[in-house]
């Protein structure tokens, strides 16, 4: 197993496989969490789970710098070609076998608008199959719904998830999130950004400890786990 994930504080997050970094939902220069600069982040692809200002945040500015792709739903990628960016789009239940891996869009619960009011589609999270072997789900802005058993029959190594509520899940409804995925591993995210969204991660992990076999990693901005 070599996938690697970094937190960069509320859903911004990179993961490297196979010697490529994804960056997802880069909300970087006005996250009072962000434990990295869009000038300075490297990354080779571009993931955007829906179209809120606090997912897509710098990704018009890191694509146009580092001349990469974003992938994201079909409305949003048409959005970023518009800017100028190169997009690649799909749509909930499709994947597409990219460079990095073979990557599925899954359903969210949330909604999408983008930051100038376009059309931002559906929201999604994203299900990726490594090309080493790994099963990561990124659940994105999502509410709790049944059909994540149905994710979860697919095997999952590693589900981030978050756990802020009133926007997204809760504590509750993500402990409920993980008995129905079963994942291996899990970090919490989209919390504690700002006050709305406060919670305690490490009480969450003792929970999912308690009732589950997952094994939560709780990270602090900056930091890594690596599967």
């Amino acid at each position: 197993m070599s996938a690697k994930i970094t937190w960069y504080g509320h859903a911004a997050l990179s993961l490297e496989t196979g010697g490529y970094r994804l960056l997802v939902d880069p909300f970087l220069s006005d996250n009072p969490s962000a434990a990295a600069s869009p000038e300075k982040i490297m990354a080779d692809y571009i993931l955007v789970s829906h179209g809120h200002g606090d997912h897509v945040g710098d990704a018009v500015e890191i694509a146009r710098r580092l001349g990469i792709m974003v992938i994201s739903n079909n409305e949003i990628a048409g959005w970023f070609k518009k800017k100028n960016v190169d997009a690649h789009g799909q749509h909930i239940g499709g994947g597409y076998r990219h460079p990095f891996g073979y990557l599925k869009l899954t359903m969210a619960v949330h909604g999408s608008c983008l930051p100038d009011g376009s059309d931002g589609g559906n929201p999604a999270g994203f299900l990726l199959s490594t090309n080493q072997g790994e099963k990561i789900y990124i659940a994105g802005d999502t509410g709790l719904f049944g059909d994540m058993r149905l994710i979860g029959e697919e095997g999952i190594d590693l589900a981030v998830l978050p756990i802020g509520d009133n926007y997204t899940m809760g504590p509750d409804d993500a402990l409920r999130a993980v008995k129905l995925l079963t994942p291996r591993h899990a970090i919490p995210i989209h919390y504690n950004t700002w006050d709305l969204i406060a919670q305690d991660p490490h009480a969450w992990a003792k929970r999912v400890s308690a009732e589950t076999q997952t094994i939560v990693h709780v990270l602090k901005p900056g930091e890594s786990f690596e599967l």
